[in-house]
């Protein structure tokens, strides 16, 4: 099924903040086929790239995320804000356009030599890729990849990944 997903991203203006355009993905969410389409493609990216586990930032990452690593047999770890998790943590934090978070992992999710595929939603100026590589690498995990939904190439989010692989199903301007 080859699908253009640049038709079913909603953008709305000035969310969350004054001049910032929000690229909403839950049209293609609540399309079943759309939905099933788009984790394929990101699927077979990560099969490509020998992923042995797939991470997902907080929280649209879980929605990317999750059904990628069933669909090919895969673990999931969670990258998720500070304080949502029960047992010891590793810490990063990152700047967003429009501000300033931290995402933490389990200190054990990540295996040593790991072969690891980050997926999200959106990819921007970087700074959630940047923290969730940063967590996976000091657990002694390898990032082969990344993919996204949406890339906002006018940001530069990739200029910042010269040595990471990235794809993304499609690229849109960031405001």
């Amino acid at each position: 099924m080859s699908v253009d997903f640049k038709k079913y991203i909603a953008s709305v203006q000035n969310f969350p903040n004054e001049g910032i355009v929000f690229r909403d993905i839950t049209p293609i969410l609540q399309d079943g086929k759309l939905y099933r389409a788009a984790t394929h493609e990101l699927a077979e990216y990560a099969k490509s790239r020998g992923a042995e586990v797939i991470v997902g930032p907080e929280a649209r990452g879980f929605i990317v995320g999750c059904p990628v690593a069933t669909e090919l047999g895969l673990g999931f770890v969670p990258a998720r804000k500070p304080g949502k998790l029960p047992r010891e943590t590793e810490k990063a934090s990152y700047d967003l356009e429009y501000g300033s978070n931290s995402l933490e992992m389990h200190k054990d999710a990540i295996k040593p030599g790991q072969k690891v595929v980050i997926c999200d939603d959106l990819m921007a100026t970087a700074g959630t890729l940047h923290a969730t590589k940063e967590l996976v690498e000091r657990m002694g995990g390898e990032v082969v990849g990344a993919a996204f939904y949406i890339e906002l190439p006018d940001l530069k989010g990739r200029e910042k990944f010269p040595d990471t692989d990235i794809f993304s199903l499609v690229q849109m301007e960031g405001a």
